[in-house]
C-alpha cells in the first residue's frame, strides 16, 4: 500500500516524478498470523495432555501381554476411571460387561499411593462380577544387572 506525502503530489514549483511512497513494514498481516497461531494452540493444548497420571507400584518381575482387556485405573485421590471414562464402584462391574462383553479378566492399574481400601472396593466389585483382576505394574530397575 503506498501513500503519498501530499494530497496530490505537487509541492507549490516542485514537481515529483512519480507518486513517493513510506517503506515500512505493514505488520498487520503478521499479527493476524500470530493471533490465529495463539487461538490454535490455545485450543489445542489442552487435547495434547491425554491419559491419566498412575504411577504404579515397581515390582521384580513382569509379565508382557498383547491382551487387550478393559483397564480400570485408580488415581491417588480414589477416583475410578473406566479407560479414561469415570465409573462408580458400585456400577463398576456392570459397566465392565456393558462397555466389554466377552472380557473375562479386566487390569487394574492403581497408583502406588491411593489407599489400599479402594483397590480392595476395584477387586470385591470384580470378582462379584465373575471376572478375573490383573495388576498392572512397572519394572523394577535391576541394581544388579552390571554382576
Amino acid at each position: 500500500m503506498a501513500f503519498s506525502v501530499n494530497n496530490s503530489g505537487f509541492s507549490g514549483r516542485r514537481r515529483f516524478r512519480g507518486t513517493p511512497t513510506l517503506s515500512e513494514i505493514n505488520v498487520v498481516p503478521l499479527v493476524d498470523v500470530v493471533l490465529v497461531l495463539l487461538i490454535i494452540f490455545m485450543l489445542t493444548a489442552h487435547v495434547m495432555e491425554f491419559g491419566l497420571e498412575i504411577d504404579v507400584p515397581k515390582v521384580r518381575q513382569v509379565k508382557d501381554t498383547t491382551e487387550e482387556l478393559p483397564v480400570v485405573s485408580i488415581t491417588r485421590s480414589g477416583e475410578l476411571y473406566l479407560n479414561e471414562n469415570p465409573v462408580n464402584v458400585n456400577e463398576l462391574g456392570a459397566r465392565v460387561r456393558e462397555r466389554f462383553p466377552g472380557a473375562q479378566a479386566v487390569y487394574v492399574r492403581a497408583d502406588r499411593l491411593a489407599t489400599f481400601e479402594t483397590f480392595a472396593q476395584v477387586a470385591d466389585a470384580l470378582s462379584r462380577a465373575q471376572l478375573e483382576v490383573r495388576v498392572v505394574t512397572q519394572p523394577e530397575e535391576d541394581t544388579r544387572a552390571g554382576q
